[in-house]
């Protein structure tokens, strides 16, 4: 039987297609069919830690805004710890804290937005370096056959980036950058701006995850 397999062609690729947002955030496009809507919200009212928001856009290789794009994100909360039975450390665990969050670029602006907490470091796998704070993403839209997976990172964090273990691996400087969020305060609160470019000069990294 595996060698039979081992013939067989390949399944065709598809895409996420147009109607991605009616079957995992249909709020966006209008549709209420879920009792209780994913949200880009992450920390509940008593969530402990520094609240922020995390805003960008997704764009294409022209640097032209994807308008129909779907980005997930997931955390350590403010300790360290992630919201996940996997996490066994003795950090405190934040119960009010979801630690995952889904979005839409907007119809009309392109613009995605999570309102979170900054997270603490986590261990580094297999007792390597601990490492930087840090947000993973997973992204998809028309015309992306695999969801890309990559990270934000935070430049206020320069020591702790300097010696996370993921980001080393990326020897050219230039394309480390492209995982850094820049801090700027709006109406008192910081604000993390990170724009993913799937293609072009200043492509954004990307994992095989």
């Amino acid at each position: 039987m595996v060698q039979q397999l081992a013939y067989l062609k390949e399944t065709p690729s598809q895409t996420a297609g147009p109607y991605v947002h009616i079957g995992l955030i249909p709020h966006q496009a209008g549709f209420e069919i879920f009792r209780n809507n994913f949200s880009n919200v992450l920390a509940g009212p008593n969530t402990r830690g520094e609240r922020i928001l995390i805003e960008g856009r997704v764009l294409d290789g022209t640097g032209t805004p994807v308008r129909d794009a779907l980005i997930e994100i997931w955390q350590a909360n403010s300790e360290g710890r992630y919201n996940h039975p996997g996490d066994t450390q003795s950090k405190k665990l934040d119960e009010d804290f979801r630690g995952w969050g889904r979005a839409g670029t907007d119809f009309r602006t392109g613009l995605y937005s999570f309102e979170t907490v900054k997270p603490g470091p986590v261990p580094g796998r297999r007792g390597t370096k601990p490492q930087a704070p840090h947000v993973s993403f997973w992204i998809v839209a028309r015309g992306i056959n695999i969801g890309l997976s990559t990270r934000m990172y935070f430049a206020d964090e320069a020591p702790l980036n300097a010696a996370d273990p993921v980001l080393n691996l990326i020897e050219q400087e230039a394309r480390r950058a492209t995982l850094v969020a820049e801090r700027t305060v709006r109406q008192g609160r910081p604000v993390y701006t990170f724009d993913i470019v799937l293609q072009g000069e200043r492509e954004t990294v990307f994992f095989d995850v």
